[in-house]
């Protein structure tokens, strides 16, 4: 595992950032990953203690391109206002010129609205283009020439998306929250890595989030290399092997817990 070193030339590289959940953990930020293609540095959701993460992963932050949200829950989202004015202020005396596009469900743009009304005009100015792209449930968006990002509904909240990026050769998915979906295994299909949530046990299934029952049923329609489990609440992480229960509930395959600075690279 190597940190602090940026993708060659034909390479890439996933980083797990912040794999928690909402209760506070002393070795772990919330949900954020951060993905290395080419020119394209994006940041899967931003939760809080991610940017200090990324400090500590030797990850630089400073250069994010692109920032995608699965949706606006807090513990995806509270880190954004650190973030944008650390880019704001945080470089002096140097400043950013690179604008940063943001790519979220419906509602992203009044969410970013409403960050500025409470934070400062920082946040959709800070001295740099913000640009803030609505994306459609279903829909592609290209990121430079050589990624692609795409969409699909979750039953998680109204707006909450699972996100497939698609790199030249490989394909990484990453469910954001969601709960047992007939129709997100057909959207992982074909990931070389499928970034999971596995937030609670069976015994306390839910129908927004997943358990390892529903993780492995999941797996086994989409059949990832690896499947990569994260976002597990901390009551259940530290009580069980959570990788093992998934497996003995059905999925042969791959299967790891996220961690901070967990690497995957890949050869474009």
């Amino acid at each position: 595992m190597t940190h602090g070193v940026s993708a060659g030339n034909g390479s890439s590289r996933f980083v797990v950032v912040g794999c928690g959940t909402v209760v506070p953990e002393s070795d772990r930020a919330c949900s954020a990953y951060w993905l290395e293609s080419g020119p394209i540095r994006l940041l899967l959701d931003c939760g809080p203690g991610s940017l200090q993460a990324m400090a500590r992963t030797g990850l630089p932050w400073h250069a994010v391109t692109d920032l995608a949200l699965t949706h606006f829950h807090a513990d995806h989202t509270g880190a954004i206002p650190g973030l944008l004015f650390a880019l704001t202020y945080g470089l002096l005396p140097d400043r950013r010129i690179e604008p940063l596009d943001v790519w979220g469900p419906p509602g992203t743009a009044e969410f970013f609205e409403h960050l500025s009304d409470a934070y400062g005009e920082f946040v959709l100015d800070p001295g740099f283009e913000v640009r803030v792209h609505e994306t459609v449930a279903g829909g592609s968006n290209e990121l430079g020439t050589e990624v692609a990002l795409r969409t699909h509904s979750t039953p998680h909240t109204d707006e909450s998306r699972a996100l497939r990026i698609e790199l030249p050769e490989q394909t990484i998915v990453y469910t954001g929250d969601t709960g047992p979906s007939d129709s997100l295994p057909g959207f992982c299909s074909g990931a070389e890595l499928l970034v999971c949530e596995c937030s609670l046990p069976d015994s306390h299934a839910i129908e927004t989030h997943l358990s390892p029952g529903s993780v492995a049923r999941l797996a086994a329609a989409a059949d990832p290399e690896i499947l990569l489990l994260t976002h597990v609440y901390p009551q259940f992480r530290l009580a069980a092997d959570v990788p093992r229960l998934v497996s003995e509930a059905g999925w042969p395959g791959q299967v790891e817990l996220a961690h901070e600075g967990w690497t995957r690279r890949f050869s474009t």
